[in-house]
């Protein structure tokens, strides 16, 4: 069964939702865990988004991660192994009606993490960005509503921009 793409409008319940699940997250991950953030799309007032949150749980070492498996699968999650980015573990919830996603890196992995948060932060602090953004996104969903795939296609060259535009602001402020 294909994916659904589905953007709506921001919902001021994602903050609270990441909450609880991250709290969940940092109880399977113990002493592991140096942070959870909450990224993506769900992440930035305002943004129109596909219902899925986005975290990005950060540990001291990918080794021996795995045998935290069995307890993400109790909370409902698929474990997906690296799944096309080398040094990130990902993990689904949801099935196709996808409500989290988990993309967790080691805090060695220091390029990944600072890319997630850079894009987060630039769109909370460009709304006019975010807007954009939200725009193509919406756009994308109604014209690509059973292809995950197209939809993505059609974010990429926008999105790579906006990587790089970030990436440039986070260099900018972490140097003032």
């Amino acid at each position: 069964m294909p994916q659904h793409v589905t953007v709506v409008p921001y919902d001021t319940d994602w903050p609270r939702q990441f909450e609880r699940e991250a709290n969940l997250i940092r109880a399977v991950l113990g002493e592991q865990c140096v942070a959870v953030h909450h990224i993506g799309s769900t992440a930035v007032p305002g943004l129109q988004a596909k219902p899925i949150i986005d975290i990005m749980p950060v540990v001291t070492t990918l080794a021996r991660i795995e045998d935290k498996n069995a307890e993400f699968v109790a909370l409902g999650y698929e474990c997906m192994g690296e799944f096309g980015i080398p040094g990130r573990r990902y993990y689904r919830k949801g099935g196709d009606h996808r409500t989290h996603q988990l993309h967790l890196f080691s805090v060695v992995d220091q390029e990944q993490i600072e890319r997630h948060l850079a894009v987060r932060d630039y769109l909370r602090a460009f709304p006019a960005e975010a807007e954009a953004y939200g725009a193509l996104k919406a756009d994308l969903a109604r014209r690509f509503p059973e292809d995950i795939e197209g939809y993505c296609d059609g974010k990429d060259v926008f999105v790579r921009a906006l990587e790089a535009r970030a990436l440039a602001w986070r260099h900018v402020q972490d140097n003032k």
